[in-house]
């Protein structure tokens, strides 16, 4: 088993390791490993102040540093060290020395169990180009002959352009003929007459360095053939044919050689006449895909070369002279690299044999150079340190061996090096995780506790509860190979310590390990989505449940389309969160969105997400087309809908305006379902016409669009006849004629005008006719009430309106001149009657029948006959009636009656007069009851007489009740019948001792007893009489006060009946609420009163409306009724509604039932007017 683990942590730290070294903490004592250096070459630019080589190491002692400059030692100008880690090896050169520190550098980090060392470094400092001041002698040439102007440009910073120029920067124009080499030579593969010219410039450009130089221009010369050919009498002589060679490369054949993923470039560049052209080959093969052909044919180009791109390549330069050929040998090679990772370094036990394995590849193949802690390190056959070619072996490895070993391969294209940190020993297991350490993990989710040791040989590691013997087992638990526990799925009970246990042969060691299990955070009220109108507020809830030992971490984070919304808000911000509620004041439409809630603590999150939609007014539409339709008065208007943000607009309104007669304000003109985006619109003539369009939705009106272009229309005739005609007759011998005007707009053109006609109905058959401007006419010289047909038509300067429609109104109306006849009343009870008339005939009406006014006057009370009094009232009927009901007489009284029909214009004259009398009635409640002198057996009742009696007063009716002063109940009942009217007290003798009594006095005529009047009081007990007896001397003077009050009492009452009855009872003020609990009897038995037989009961046929209190003043207003009279207290149901009349609905039929509501005010004028004749509308 033993074995078994010590494989497991070779093989892991196999793995783990990296050629920079083992990952052993750095509290254990190891060699440097170098964990970051410059890589070369490193190029200084002129403007680079100062130049860093890096080199930095991490070991345990720290390192410390050197470094050797071209193999020697260098001890740099200035060394930085990095006061938070390790000394920093970095060296800092300055510019104004740079030029003596161009070399290869190295740097060794070195503690006591071994020295690290970089590769080479190479610091280039190259010089400022320039070309040699010279001056260059011409170049002259026969025509056809070639021509090679030679750069030679500077070395310096890649990359390097080359440019040929004239002086005056103008390019040499290149083509098959003249073209540039990749060695920046200008190659002309025959000379012409027109190459000659004085400035031939090179020009190299070193962008990187932001630097241009210029070569010193040459002359080029040209001469002609014309002079040799003269002799033979030629014309223009062209050069002679020339056998292709070429002028780049030289000789025959030519070896390159690259590196694997290089640009390969081959070059042929002819000389010739005529100009040859250039073919390219690969010899036995394709030439490879990715080739290209640059500069004219003449350069071949394969990038990212491989092996497999080596071979034979030929050019061929042919012209009609002949050809010629050139051989590329390529050779691909590559520098030295890893097959697969730099040797890892070791960690070994005492005796132990260690193979280190420096596997790497190459072309050329690589030489391998071993060194240990930075000296050559040679094979030594004699000892147990062997070295086979890319292989080191240490047999029995002892601790002295530890150290770095570094393998440096090379060859001639570069070199590959690595550290490797060998160490052997032998230590006892080295528990680097914190003892004690606590972890916290969700419930459900999964946990690794640490313990990381270091040993040699590798320890074996197992985990224990810390209250429960033996090695955990189960399913949801597993030791890693690094020697942590993993919990699959923690649940509550896996808290608690947990121990870590690491052996090995050369010790043991243990800590202990603190898990505590969380609940899970969980949103509980997620936010739900929304629609909110803009403007308003938006208010997302989110509610979690967590942890509550995690209280210090529990945060609620919103964040909008995957933005946080972060805290801490402005004081001015929209935005607030408060108990992981968000609420957006003011909301707009860029706050339409996905929210989402997350309820994290430090262990774990819970997210919800909602949808928030705006809703809010639509955008404007867009694009308003107008086209004509049939005319150019009936157009059609179409429109883009805007965006309806969320709410389905309802309807479109179109508007319009014109510049004549209102301009500058908008008017509705149509109105367009929401699905729809064109109208047909119907327009006036000679305006001048603007639309716009605007978006209705459940929101609100959205904003209108840009208004269109101006519309105007020709004028025409009008479109219509004024409406609304009315006919009155203000005076009896004349009629006024009005109408609605047309509109502005209506007018459709110059010159409105309308044209009067009228006739007499069914009297004559020719109109006439009148031309007016104005909107009323005058009709004179009329017969009273006489029918007419009226007809109005409107016309302009372009025509006649359509043909009017004739409407019938009446002249002007007089006063009736006849008076109803045949005046009958019948007495239905009191206060209550039914008067009915034959009516006055037509004719003399003379007017639209108004109605009918009832007049009554209530001459004098039977009670006292020799006194007039004079009390006038009356109502009025509206419309055709021969009957009415007169309700608010007062009873035991003589009246005298009249009947006058009227109209609009007036009153006519009234009927004869009738008389009659109403019948008695029950009397008022008596005004008070008081109970006074209580004995042990007998109780003194004192009142007053009733103020209203309503006949003759005939006695009282006293009943009184015995009463359990417990339960309230009635234990015994009695009446007495007074008979003598002028009583005012009674003497009630056999009560029973110490009891409570409630009397009820009712005042009586021959029709009745009136409404009781309540009181209570008690006899007193036997203890209380004998006191009484010896004090009754003293008493006497009680008696007397006592109706001294009541006296008092009755003369304020009759003071406060008086000045109420001069307001009139029906004035608006109510009658005490007890007393209409006093009065409920009476109103009952006088409602059926008011129904003593079959005919009585029909009287619901009759209405009475308005009254007035004077005889010849007509009435006014509406069919609202009103009444007048000295009314008393005594008999309050006949004189408080009619609403009993009318089955309790308080109105009756149009032919006279009651309708509504009356009031009566003493001689109170006319309250309102009947409708008389109405205006006539067409």
């Amino acid at each position: 088993m033993r074995s078994v683990w010590i494989l497991q942590l070779v093989l892991l730290l196999a793995l783990t390791s990296r050629a920079t070294g083992l990952s052993i903490p750095l509290e254990v004592e190891q060699p440097p490993t170098i964990i970051r250096h410059t890589s070369g070459p490193l190029i200084v630019l002129p403007f680079d102040y100062t130049v860093k080589i890096k080199c930095e190491a991490r070991g345990n002692p720290t390192p410390e540093y050197r470094w050797t400059k071209d193999g020697k030692d260098f001890i740099p100008p200035l060394t930085t060290t990095n006061s938070t880690a390790h000394t920093n090896g970095t060296i800092v050169l300055y510019n104004k020395l740079l030029a003596q520190f161009q070399g290869k550098y190295r740097c060794y980090a070195s503690n006591k169990l071994g020295t690290a060392m970089t590769e080479e470094i190479e610091l280039i400092v190259p010089s400022v180009p320039k070309f040699p001041k010279e001056e260059l002698p011409p170049t002259v040439v026969k025509e056809g002959e070639p021509i090679i102007l030679r750069c030679n440009p500077p070395e310096g910073v890649a990359p390097r352009q080359i440019y040929w120029m004239s002086i005056g920067l103008q390019h040499i124009a290149q083509d098959e003929r003249v073209s540039m080499g990749t060695d920046g030579n200008l190659y002309f593969s025959n000379a012409l007459q027109n190459d000659s010219r004085q400035d031939y410039c090179c020009f190299a450009s070193f962008h990187r360095i932001r630097t241009i130089v210029q070569k010193s221009a040459v002359a080029v010369v040209v001469k002609s053939l014309k002079a040799d050919n003269e002799s033979s009498g030629g014309g223009d002589a062209s050069p002679p044919a020339r056998i292709p060679s070429l002028l780049l490369p030289s000789g025959v054949q030519t070896e390159k050689v690259l590196l694997k993923g290089e640009t390969l470039q081959l070059e042929c560049i002819p000389q010739g006449y005529p100009t040859p052209k250039v073919r390219w080959m690969k010899m036995g093969d394709e030439l490879p895909s990715q080739t290209e052909f640059n500069n004219f044919g003449k350069l071949l180009t394969i990038s990212a070369v491989e092996e497999r791109d080596g071979g034979k390549y030929m050019c061929t330069a042919e012209n009609s002279a002949g050809e010629a050929v050139h051989y590329f040998d390529v050779i691909v090679e590559e520098p030295p690299k890893w097959l697969t990772e730099p040797p890892p370094s070791q960690l070994t036990v005492i005796g132990s044999d260690v193979h280190i394995k420096c596997s790497v590849s190459g072309k050329p193949p690589p030489d391998i150079t071993w060194r240990r802690n930075g000296e050559l390190f040679r094979d030594d056959p004699q000892s147990s340190r062997r070295v086979f070619d890319d292989t080191l072996v240490l047999h029995n490895a002892r601790p002295e061996d530890s150290g770095v070993y570094q393998c440096d391969a090379s060859n001639s294209h570069g070199g590959v090096l690595a550290n490797i940190n060998i160490m052997v020993m032998n230590v006892a297991p080295r528990i680097l995780t914190k003892d004690n350490q606590e972890y916290a993990v969700i419930l459900g989710g999964d946990m690794v506790m640490n313990c990381s040791v270091f040993s040699s040989p590798p320890p074996i590691i197992s985990w224990t509860r810390d209250e429960t013997p033996g090695i955990i087992q189960g399913e949801r638990f597993f030791t890693l190979q690094n020697g942590s526990l993993r919990i699959i799925s923690a649940q509550k009970d896996d808290s608690g310590k947990y121990v870590c246990f690491a052996f090995n042969t050369e010790g043991n060691t243990a800590i202990t390990a603190v898990l505590d299990v969380k609940d899970p955070t969980k949103i509980v009220a997620p936010p739900q989505d929304m629609q909110v109108i803009s403007g308003t507020r938006a208010q997302l809830t989110c509610q979690a449940e967590y942890d509550k030992s995690l209280r210090g971490s529990f945060e609620v984070v919103w964040r909008k389309d995957g933005q946080e919304i972060a805290p801490p808000f402005e004081e001015n911000s929209r935005y607030s969160v408060d108990d992981g509620m968000l609420q957006i004041m003011n909301v707009n439409l860029s706050d339409q969105g996905q929210y989402r809630c997350t309820a994290r603590t430090s262990l774990d999150e819970d997210d919800a997400t909602a949808l928030l939609t705006i809703l809010d007014v639509p955008d404007a539409p867009t694009n308003l087309q107008r086209s004509e339709l049939n005319s150019p008065r009936n157009i059609s208007l179409s429109w883009v809908p805007g965006s309806d943000h969320n709410s389905s607009v309802t309807e479109f309104i179109v508007e319009f305006e014109e510049s004549q007669w209102e301009p500058g304000r908008w008017k509705e003109l149509q109105k367009v379902p929401g699905n729809q985006a064109t109208a047909e619109l119907a327009l006036h003539g000679h305006l001048n016409y603007q639309f716009r369009v605007y978006a209705v939705n459940a929101v609100g009106p959205g904003p209108p669009s840009e208004p269109t272009e101006r519309y105007k229309t020709p004028p025409a005739a009008p479109d219509k006849n004024p409406e609304n005609i009315k006919i009155q007759g203000h005076l009896p011998h004349q009629m006024d004629i009005s109408w609605e005007p047309l509109q502005p707009i209506e007018h459709n053109g110059p010159g409105l005008e309308y044209k009067v006609s009228y006739r007499k109905l069914g009297v004559e058959d020719v109109w006439r006719e009148h031309l007016v401007k104005r909107h009323s006419f005058v009709v004179r010289n009329t017969s009273t009430f006489v029918p007419y047909e009226i007809k109005i038509q409107s016309r302009n300067s372009h025509g006649w309106g359509p043909q009017p429609k004739v409407v019938t109104g009446y002249s002007g109306e007089d006063v009736p001149t006849a008076a109803p006849r045949d005046v009958a009343v019948e007495v239905f009870n009191t206060t209550v009657l039914r008067v009915s008339w034959t009516p006055a005939p037509p004719a003399t009406v003379r007017g639209h029948l108004g109605g009918y006014n009832v007049h009554w006057l209530r001459k004098r009370s039977l009670l006292n006959p020799n006194k007039i009094l004079d009390e006038r009232q009356s109502m009025s009927f509206p419309g055709k009636r021969t009957h009415a009901i007169v309700p608010s007489l007062q009873p035991f009284s003589e009246y005298r009656l009249t009947v006058n029909v009227f109209n609009k214009k007036g009153n006519g004259p009234n009927s004869d007069p009738v008389t009659f009398s109403t019948p008695e009635g029950v009397p008022e409640q008596v005004p008070v009851l008081t109970a006074s002198n209580a004995q042990k057996d007998s109780i003194l009742l004192v009142w007053g007489p009733p103020l209203e009696t309503n006949g003759v007063l005939t006695g009282y009716l006293l009943q009184y009740h015995h009463i359990n002063e417990t339960t309230l109940e009635v234990v015994d009942s009695r009446e007495i019948n007074i008979s003598v009217a002028d009583t005012t007290q009674w003497q009630l003798q056999g009560l029973n001792e110490g009891s409570l009594y409630r009397f009820h006095l009712s005042a009586c005529t021959r029709a009745g007893c009136g409404p009781p009047l309540a009181q209570e009081s008690s006899t007193i007990a036997q203890a209380r009489a004998e006191g009484q007896q010896s004090d009754f001397s003293t008493q006497g003077w009680f008696i007397g006060t006592m109706c001294a009050v009541a006296l008092l009492t009755l003369v304020a009452l009759m003071a406060c009946f008086v000045r109420r009855n001069k307001g009139g009872k029906y004035a608006g003020t109510p009658p005490p609420p007890q007393r209409q609990d006093m009065f409920s009897m009476e109103k009952v038995k006088e409602k059926e009163d008011l129904h003593p037989d079959v005919e009585s009961q029909g009287m619901n046929d009759d209405t009475f409306c308005e009254y007035s209190d004077s005889e010849e003043k007509p009435l006014k207003g509406s069919s609202l009724c009103s009444l007048t009279g000295d009314d008393a207290v005594g008999d309050g149901v006949s004189r408080d509604s009619l609403v009993d009349y009318a089955d309790g609905e308080g109105e009756f039929d149009e032919d006279g039932s009651f309708i509504g509501e009356y009031s009566t005010r003493k001689h109170g004028g006319s309250i309102s007017e009947p409708s008389g004749p109405r205006q006539v509308t067409a």
